[in-house]
C-alpha cells in the first residue's frame, strides 16, 4: 500500500460511512469512519519515505498499529496537533471524539448518535480532523 492507496481507501470508507449512516447501520459506520482516518494518517506517514529511501524498520513496524494517537506521532503530528487544538476549541473538542476510537469497535454496538457525532469531528468543514489531516497528506 502507497500513499495514493491510503488516500483512495480514506474516501472510500468516508462514502461507506455515508451510506451505511443513510441506511441506519450505525455500527458499522462508526467503525469505517474511524478507519478512514486511520487511513488518512498512515497516508501522512506513507508521505515521509522518501523514494529509494530504506524505512526505518522500527518506523515501520510501529505503524502497523491502529491506534490513532500513536499515528498521530509517527506522522510527526503532534505538536501541529497539540497546537491546532489549543488555537481552535471546535478542533479540539472533535479530536476528543476522533482520538478514543478503536479497531475493537467494530465488536460494538453503537448508537445512532455516537456515529453521526465521530462522523461530524471527521467531516466537518471547518473543524474536521480529516480537513485538518488533508493539509499534511
Amino acid at each position: 500500500m502507497n500513499r495514493d492507496g491510503f488516500k483512495r481507501i480514506t474516501r472510500i470508507r468516508l462514502t461507506e460511512t455515508r451510506i451505511l449512516l443513510r441506511t441506519k447501520h450505525y455500527d458499522g459506520a462508526y467503525y469505517l469512519c474511524g478507519y478512514a482516518v486511520e487511513c488518512a494518517l498512515k497516508a501522512c506517514i506513507a508521505k515521509q519515505t522518501k523514494r529509494y529511501e530504506f524505512p526505518d524498520k522500527d518506523k515501520v513496524r510501529d505503524s502497523y498499529t491502529h491506534k490513532l494517537s500513536q499515528l498521530v506521532k509517527l506522522a510527526g503530528l503532534q505538536t501541529a496537533l497539540e497546537l491546532e487544538s489549543a488555537s481552535n476549541p471546535g478542533f479540539g473538542v472533535n479530536w476528543a471524539t476522533v482520538k478514543d476510537w478503536s479497531e475493537e469497535s467494530r465488536y460494538a454496538e453503537h448508537s445512532e448518535q455516537t456515529a453521526r457525532d465521530l462522523y461530524a469531528a471527521v467531516t466537518s468543514r471547518k473543524n474536521g480532523v480529516l480537513t485538518w489531516i488533508k493539509q499534511y497528506w
